[in-house]
């Protein structure tokens, strides 16, 4: 996981650094390399927090009626 978090936090230094240094701004390649880092790290956030979430909006749910 720390591995996976790292290579998207140098990706997005990488990103950063070519976007200050070239005038013309980023490529459509580079924003999909953006979009999809953010996809993983939702994907990952919602398997490693969703049956934590669903559990407590369940719990929620039962003692709120």
């Amino acid at each position: 996981m720390l591995n996976l978090f790292t290579a998207l936090q140098i990706l997005a230094f990488d990103v950063s650094d070519r976007l200050k240094r070239e005038e013309k701004g980023a490529s459509a390649v580079e924003y999909a390399l953006l979009v999809a880092g953010i996809a993983a790290v939702v994907v990952v956030a919602v398997k490693l927090f969703g049956p934590k979430l669903n559990e407590l909006f369940t719990n929620i749910n039962v003692k709120g009626t």
